[in-house]
């Protein structure tokens, strides 16, 4: 842990320049930085799963406990007031004491409803950070300085450019799904059920269904094709086709983001696609560089996405510059190239051109891209390109004006395939792409 020690140490120093930076700006004395509470079921006694504050976790990796408070003025050490009351009904999390501590002053808080009596008296300058705008105003926070926008903009561009810490928190999280998912090829391919291949997955990781960053996307056959496939069937299909599963992990607060696609059979046309897309997919990573608008990215995809509809003889008669200029790859990959990875799985600041928050939304041809930002050393991002048999989708291009081209017969047999994703999570550095997960050897 004294790695990690150090890499936390240097990482609240920088976090501690930008909080001086953004509060001067305001002209605000402190943040006041809340983990979040507990959400009550309607009409029940239980609460749902806690999902703490993003920008809580940014500073210290708690990501169970709720009714905790960071006070933060950019000069003093952070100070954290860290909800540990008298439970015998639940768990209770012991005062913390681990690498990260020493740079934090904790203070246990035993109930939640005394942290205004241990807050500094003065709060007019305050901002409060945080997911319940209620509390803040029992705290008299001034309605204006609840999530403040500025506040909120500058914080989430500058989290866009990752620390050392945050970087080792990624690796560390990528090695976790890397062997969910090993465990998960194993299980598909002993026969087990969407909902047993979950298990496995879970089990490898150490993670509950509760703790994953997402909804695990186990699918098979024609599953593959709905994008956000979550309903985990407990039956294993007649005959297997092809399984796709989008599933990742958490480490400190920190996510991983991978997705693989499989081919029961190696021989078919589908087996095929899928090595080609992976070889895409890795030649367009080889490209990444600082300074580059990852808007270019995904438009580069799309002409592979062209690349390959031609080279399978999906389509004919018709140029690769022409099937991307007419968005007749769109139906086939309709989602974007990836998003920005961090301490959410979809980041945060995607389209934000700077600490203002201007924002530059994605074309639109492509209106479900979520990152058109100039790619900067420190950002991490997932790059998933994908290739669906989606009938919504497709019925457009069968009744166009361009229907005669597509080879019909041969893209209605993938229908019970129903598509392949492949994603990866780089990290850009000034004069390299690091590929955290293909550096794990996963396939």
């Amino acid at each position: 842990m004294d790695s990690l020690k150090t890499l936390y140490h240097a990482h609240i120093a920088t976090l501690q320049q930008r909080a001086q930076q953004v509060l001067a700006r305001n002209k605000l004395d402190a943040m006041l930085i809340h983990s979040g509470e507990l959400l009550t079921v309607f009409l029940d006694d239980h609460t749902y799963p806690f999902k703490v504050n993003p920008q809580f976790k940014a500073w210290v990796p708690v990501t169970q406990v709720p009714n905790c408070w960071l006070w933060i003025d950019g000069v003093n050490k952070p100070k954290l007031w860290f909800y540990s009351p008298v439970d015998y009904w639940h768990n209770v999390e012991p005062l913390p004491d681990s690498f990260w501590t020493g740079d934090v002053e904790v203070v246990g808080l035993k109930n939640a409803d005394e942290i205004a009596q241990l807050l500094p008296a003065q709060r007019d300058n305050v901002a409060y950070i945080g997911p319940v705008n209620a509390r803040a105003a029992q705290l008299g926070i001034p309605s204006g300085n609840i999530n403040p926008k500025a506040v909120i903009d500058f914080l989430h561009f500058h989290r866009s450019i990752k620390t050392d810490y945050e970087l080792a928190c990624l690796r560390q999280a990528q090695k976790l799904a890397v062997a969910g998912h090993r465990a998960a090829k194993e299980a598909f391919s002993a026969g087990l059920s969407e909902f047993d291949i979950n298990q496995a997955y879970l089990t490898a990781t150490g993670h509950r269904d509760t703790d994953v960053p997402y909804g695990n996307i186990i699918a098979l056959n024609e599953h593959a094709a709905v994008l956000h496939y979550t309903r985990l069937d407990h039956q294993s299909p007649a005959k297997r086709h092809s399984f796709l599963i989008d599933a990742g992990a958490e480490y400190l607060g920190y996510a991983a983001d991978l997705t693989r696609s499989y081919a029961a059979q190696s021989s078919s046309l589908y087996a095929r696609m899928v090595e080609a897309m992976n070889a895409e997919e890795l030649a367009l990573i080889a490209t990444l560089k600082a300074g580059v608008r990852y808007t270019d990215y995904h438009l580069q995809m799309h002409q592979r996405i062209a690349k390959m509809l031609l080279k399978f003889e999906l389509v004919q008669g018709i140029s690769e510059e022409a099937l991307v200029a007419e968005n007749l790859t769109g139906p086939f990959m309709p989602h974007g190239l990836g998003h920005p990875l961090g301490l959410q799985v979809h980041d945060v600041a995607g389209f934000m051109q700077d600490e203002q928050g201007t924002h530059l939304a994605a074309p639109a041809q492509y209106p479900y891209l979520r990152c058109t930002r100039v790619l900067q050393p420190g950002m991490v991002l997932t790059i998933e390109p994908g290739f669906y048999i989606i009938d919504s989708l497709l019925t457009p291009l069968r009744e166009g004006r361009f229907s005669q081209h597509f080879n019909w017969q041969a893209i209605d047999a993938l229908r019970p395939y129903g598509g392949i994703r492949i994603e990866d999570n780089v990290v850009i550095h000034a004069h390299r792409v690091e590929n955290m997960t293909r550096d794990l050897h996963l396939a």
